[in-house]
This record gives C-alpha cells, structure tokens and sequence, in this order.
C-alpha cells in the first residue's frame, strides 16, 4: 500500500476507505480466477522477485535514487518513458528497443525522439545481470524506476508496483505513432485513446500529470514541453494569426517572452509554472486558472465529468491517492508473463 503523504488520523481514515473501494472494484475488473478459487491481479504481483533475485527492486532503488539526486528532470523523463512504454503494445519494455537495420524502433518514432532516461535503465539493468542474471525484466525495471524517481523527492514509496512482466520482442515506429495521445488532441480523442487501453476518464485526468513534450500524457506536474507544442496556441491558433481564447492573457504574454515565433522547435518551458521539479497538485490549480500548456491540457476542462475531476484534485493528498491507483492500472496495461516474451539481457536489443 502506498504511504500516506500525512499523518493526519481523519485524512488516513478516508484514504482506508478509497483504497477499500478501489481494491474491491479493481479485483472485480482485473482479476483471474485460478482453480483454487485465488484471485490473482493478472500474473503481476508483489515481490515478485523474492527467491529470484532477492536484492532486485533494491538496486533499482539505489540507482535511481543517486542518478535523481544528481538530475532532478529524472522523475519527469522516467514517468514519460514508462508511459510511452505502455501505451503501445503494453508494458513489455518495446520502446527500450534499439533500430536495426531492418526496423525501426519505437524508439525512432517521432514522439518519441525527445525521450529521455534510457541510460538510467541500462545502468539499472547492467548491475542487475550482475546480481541476477536473466531474472529480471527490462518492463519491471522501468516501473520501478519511474516509481522510484518520483518518490524521492518524499523518501517513501508513492504507489505500489506489482511485478512479473517480461519482455516483448518487438518494436515498431508505426505503432508508436498509432497508439501514442497527442498535445493537440481535444477531449474526446484523449478519452477514446485511454479507453482503448482499458483506462477511464479519470485515469485521463489523473495521468495527466507526467508527460514531458512531445505527446500528450506525462508528467504535466513536472518537466518541460518544447515550444512547437503549443505555440500554435500563441500564435496561430485557428489559423488566422489569433491566440487561443481559453489561455489567460498573462500566461500567454509570459509564454511568448519564451517562444518567439512559430518556428521555434527548440526551447523548452516549464509545463508546471513554478513547481516544474516538484511532485504535487499545483498543475491542477493551474488549469482551473487557464494556465495549462498544451491545447490537451485545456481540453479537459471542455468536459464536465474531466473538470469535476480537476476540481478534486486541488490538493496533494488527493491527487497523491488518485494518482496511486491509476498509476497501478497504467502499469498493468498489456503486460506479458508467465512464458510469454522474454527477459532480455540487455534492454536495447532482443535476446538471439
């Protein structure tokens, strides 16, 4: 279970409620029954690692921690790289896959050019095939990673990872481009996309903290996005040399002191005005205010049940619960186990 952000005894009291009403719906959706009537959460679970390689979510841990202590745009780019993992193919490690000659990589997709960290889980892996080898997964290295960075910042897990997924062994560029959410996509695409991958309108809202530039989900809360991602909201916006009327004045005059011109493929801005490395809730403070970055970003507040939603993740605690829960459910997307995939020696390339 995840650790409360508060030692308040009233707010723990509602978060024992949320998680029990959570775990009873989650373990009617998800769960497969065995023949001994035990409900298991597909075939990922905790520990998973436990007589396989005992010392596994502890190195992740270590590593993760001094490389972030090092680079605090680490939490950003591990939460984005675990998201693009997963909305393509599932979580199986496929965008860790290096070109070859005879295809191209999700990794060489156009959203995915600006990724970031995939030094941080080769260092993770190479030091777990010392310790372990052939045990762990590529998949469950960068889950626990992109956990293992963003809390950090708070010295104490912020939502549990279940574990068990093993490798995929292929990766295309062009399902990259077909699965992955776009910054200018409006509300009911966002929403089909997630609901493609059996997520919610809530998981939409919840997730839309962590995306760093180049497509829609990720962590908004923190991390950056490059201006020609959203200029066309300052310039440009219909077409006819106009800037978006849901963006607040103020924040788009700030904006264009960023981005000079349309052209402007280069530059980054804050997606979190003044809490771009901080883990929290201010994102969603934001956008009530119009002050979101990307054109997907205003798109949830075009929805009723999406802007009832932002309303009640005002505050950190509440947004810490959500988060939680929709985090595990991203995480469980499509994943492989049992005798299916592979655990890959090393994550760029499949095994031989």
């Amino acid at each position: 279970m995840v650790n409360l952000p508060s030692d308040n005894l009233e707010e723990k009291l509602v978060y024992v409620r949320q998680e029990r009403s959570h775990s009873e719906s989650y373990l009617a959706e998800n769960c497969i029954l065995t023949v001994v009537g035990v409900c298991q959460a597909g075939d990922l679970r905790k520990n998973f690692y436990r007589t396989s390689c005992p010392s596994a979510e502890g190195i992740v841990k270590k590593i993760t921690e001094r490389l972030v202590a090092r680079n605090p745009s680490l939490p950003a780019d591990l939460l984005r790289l675990h998201f693009h993992d997963c909305f393509v193919r599932g979580c199986d490690a496929s965008v860790l896959i290096r070109s070859t000659a005879n295809n191209k990589a999700e990794k060489d997709a156009p959203p995915n050019l600006s990724l970031e960290g995939f030094e941080v889980i080769d260092e993770i892996k190479t030091e777990l095939e010392k310790k372990c080898a052939g045990k762990v997964s590529c998949a469950d290295t960068l889950a626990l990673a992109a956990r293992d960075a963003v809390s950090y910042q708070f010295q104490k897990p912020m939502w549990e990872v279940l574990t068990g997924r093993r490798d995929g062994k292929l990766s295309l560029a062009s399902e990259a481009l077909a699965n992955l959410p776009s910054p200018f996509s409006n509300f009911s695409t966002l929403l089909r996309n997630f609901e493609s991958k059996g997520l919610t309108v809530h998981d939409l809202v919840k997730l839309n903290t962590f995306e760093s530039c180049c497509t829609y989900i990720g962590a908004h809360t923190i991390g950056d996005g490059h201006c020609n991602l959203f200029s066309n909201r300052l310039y440009n916006f219909t077409g006819k040399g106009d800037q978006d009327p849901s963006l607040d004045s103020k924040y788009a005059a700030f904006l264009k002191t960023k981005c000079r011109s349309l052209s402007d493929t280069t530059t980054k801005v804050d997606m979190d005005p003044g809490s771009a490395n901080n883990f929290d809730a201010s994102y969603f403070v934001n956008l009530k205010h119009k002050k979101g970055l990307f054109q997907s970003d205003a798109a949830l507040l075009t929805d009723k049940t999406s802007n009832k939603i932002v309303g009640e993740l005002q505050k950190s605690i509440d947004f810490f619960m959500e988060f939680a829960k929709s985090m595990k459910r991203m995480g469980a997307i499509g994943v492989l186990t049992g005798k299916s995939g592979e655990i890959r020696k090393k994550c760029g390339v499949i095994n031989s």
